[in-house]
């Protein structure tokens, strides 16, 4: 796997296994570099037939799809993104789907092609449910962006938040131990088998086992959305692990 979308603050890819002791946790500089990296920015980019156009051709553009988004402009506003990396999605996600929506088995079928060492249709499930804000079984060009401003360019709270989003798959505001290891479980599958160093079976249960017990800190057997954050802000080795959570988007 790919670690560069959280290098360190300097934006140097951290070495396996040479974490410092002493070394706290630091918000990454995020770079052009690990945009590109990213399999969901990969997939839209890839997607992109058509040259560079100034912003009035992208508005124009926005017209012509079945679901018409925000303007440019206003997603601008919305999100950490330059108008011109926002043309440059919009024009991939509009090649590669049409009618302006992304529909769950769209999103499977990507996330198919950048894992084809593991099986990454359950962790695509979940992904494609914490992207879809109005839970109508389709993302939108907005939900899409927004998620990915936060996730690439977010703060450390509102990527907590995010992933916290991810982990409640019920929605209902609480994270319990079972839906905590259906994700990390279906993180694993999809890193496949023969990842190097090997992954063992019940790995994601140890590591779930250990994250739980720090997090539910009144044992009322569920996390919730304050507990996650401030446990994860003051737990250097947990915000550690929450990189494997970027590192497959």
């Amino acid at each position: 796997m790919d670690g560069s979308l959280l290098g360190d603050a300097n934006g140097v890819e951290p070495r396996p296994g040479r974490v410092k002791e002493s070394e706290k946790w630091q918000k990454p500089r995020f770079t052009r570099k690990a945009l590109m990296n990213c399999c969901l920015v990969k997939w839209v980019i890839a997607a992109r037939t058509t040259p560079d156009k100034d912003s009035s051709d992208s508005d124009l553009e926005l017209s012509t799809v079945r679901h018409q988004p925000e303007g440019l402009d206003q997603l601008q506003v919305q999100t950490k993104f330059t108008k011109k990396e926002l043309q440059s999605l919009y024009r991939g996600f509009k090649n590669e789907c049409p009618s302006g929506l992304v529909d769950e088995e769209t999103f499977k079928t990507i996330y198919s092609q950048f894992f084809p060492q593991g099986d990454a249709t359950t962790y695509a499930h979940f992904l494609f449910n914490a992207f879809d804000m109005e839970r109508n079984g389709s993302i939108r060009f907005e939900d899409f962006v927004i998620g990915l401003s936060v996730l690439l360019r977010g703060s450390v709270t509102e990527k907590l938040n995010w992933a916290f989003n991810l982990y409640d798959i019920n929605k209902d505001g609480y994270i319990t131990k079972e839906e905590m290891l259906a994700i990390m479980k279906s993180i694993y599958d999809m890193m496949g088998r023969y990842t190097y160093p090997s992954v063992r079976d019940d790995a994601p249960s140890e590591h779930v086992e250990k994250f739980f017990q720090k997090m539910d800190r009144n044992r009322d057997g569920v996390v919730t959305i304050e507990e996650f954050i401030e446990t994860c802000q003051k737990d250097e080795n947990i915000m550690n692990s929450m990189q494997l959570f970027e590192n497959v988007l």
